[in-house]
């Protein structure tokens, strides 16, 4: 498969949605093996299971194509040396070995374990293997989040997001951009043809469609909730779990997603971020922090210059900063 225009990362690229597809195949396999009395009980194994052997076929893949490039993931394969979790392991390793019928256990800890890169490098990749766990567990949303950074730039985003296709208007569950080259969706199978996304075009705040979390505890709902109201919005939020808030943004199924703070301290992770932020800002979308300074990449992990995230269609982005900063006024000075 080619890009309808050339750049310097096609082979990058082919190597990401190959290595998410196969994640989520295998994720797809896991949630359709959910049974209800597992659900019932708050068993979070199939996503445990799930979220390793997502890690370890993204990071194999990686690995084999740039052997000496890190990958700053979420995960580690520290506790799948314990005994306790031998089952665990068990597992993940017959899932895995449904692909590559000749990995053994410890090979499957080691590919896991490539993403435990922590500082910043010059060129390197960040993974969430499962973006919106309690969604996976829902069989609602969830997205494999992949992208490639250099110089602090990000070049190159996949999110794979197998439950989408529904929701939007491309059918499209797998999504993508390069830098300077547009963003796109598609099927998750391999002959799918991508097709340009492109955000939506409101510019009236009150018509703006809002996204975000279905978790309160990863963003205020209150704060978004005063934000929609001092800008006139009176449609209820679209909530749904993980960077699939992204996709829909960038493919302009809704105008505004917010991440705000919930408390103080708190830097997000960059995998938490990375492979959407440059879906939307490639669809025409528009990025930022509270602050309106775009997100920092550079900083290893964690986003430790940046307070929440704001992402938008772009003509309301100005309107949405001004309100969440009067809001946050108000908060901090209620008189």
């Amino acid at each position: 498969m080619t890009l309808p225009t050339p750049h310097p990362f096609q082979t990058e690229l082919n190597v990401a949605l190959a290595a998410v597809r196969s994640a989520a195949t295998i994720c797809r396999a896991v949630q359709a093996a959910m049974t209800p009395e597992v659900l019932d009980k708050k068993d979070n194994s199939p996503v445990t299971i799930a979220d390793f052997a997502s890690q370890a076929v993204v990071c194999h893949s990686i690995s084999e194509a740039y052997p000496i490039d890190p990958i700053i993931a979420e995960e580690d394969a520290l506790a799948l040396h314990q005994e306790d979790n031998a089952g665990f392991l068990r597992d993940i390793s017959s899932l895995i070995q449904q692909h590559y019928r000749s990995a053994s256990d410890d090979e499957i800890r080691q590919w896991i374990d490539r993403g435990g890169t922590r500082e910043y490098s010059t060129r390197f990749w960040t993974l969430d293997p499962i973006d919106g766990t309690k969604g996976f567990l829902r069989r609602d949303q969830y997205a494999i989040s992949l992208a490639l950074i250099i110089d602090g730039e990000l070049e190159l985003g996949v999110l794979g997001c197998p439950n989408l296709g529904s929701k939007n208007q491309n059918d499209a569950s797998l999504f993508y951009a390069v830098r300077g080259h547009g963003a796109f969706g598609m099927r998750l199978d391999a002959e799918s043809v991508p097709k340009p996304i492109s955000v939506a075009k409101t510019s009236d705040p009150a018509l703006a469609r809002f996204c975000e979390s279905f978790e309160s505890g990863h963003s205020s709902h209150n704060e978004s909730a005063q934000i929609a109201d001092s800008l006139g919005i009176r449609t209820t939020p679209v909530r749904m779990d993980s960077q699939a808030k992204y996709a829909t943004v960038a493919a302009g199924e809704a105008d505004v997603y917010l991440r705000l703070p919930t408390k103080v301290g708190y830097y997000e992770k960059i995998w938490d971020h990375a492979g959407g932020v440059l879906i939307v800002t490639e669809a025409g979308g528009r990025v930022t922090d509270l602050n309106g300074q775009p997100l920092d990449f550079s900083r290893g992990r964690e986003l430790t210059q940046n307070r929440g995230v704001v992402v938008t269609n772009g003509p309301l982005h100005d309107a949405v900063l001004e309100a969440a900063r009067s809001v946050a006024a108000k908060q901090a000075d209620p008189s």
